[in-house]
């Protein structure tokens, strides 16, 4: 398989956990306080960051690393509450 065709469908993947927690949260499907919200941003995003270190896109990076960051931050905060 042609690497950008991974990159292409990694992205896409990375894209799709994020839209479906947010839709899942707007619709009321999924719980924004709950894990698995959490998670589906902080995979989704640390995908897309990953995929813009090449060819570096700065502001792609740091917007997509931050989301990434505060993902898990709110993650690691709900298991220790």
């Amino acid at each position: 398989m042609d690497i950008s065709l991974l990159r292409q469908i990694a992205s896409f993947v990375g894209a799709m956990l994020i839209l479906f927690a947010y839709a899942g949260h707007q619709m009321k499907w999924i719980d924004s306080n709950k894990s698995s919200y959490k998670i589906l941003n902080a995979v989704g995003s640390g995908i897309l960051a990953y995929i813009a270190f090449h060819p570096f896109q700065i502001g792609f990076i740091v917007l997509e690393g931050v989301w990434a960051l505060i993902s898990i931050y709110a993650l690691l905060r709900t298991k220790s509450a």
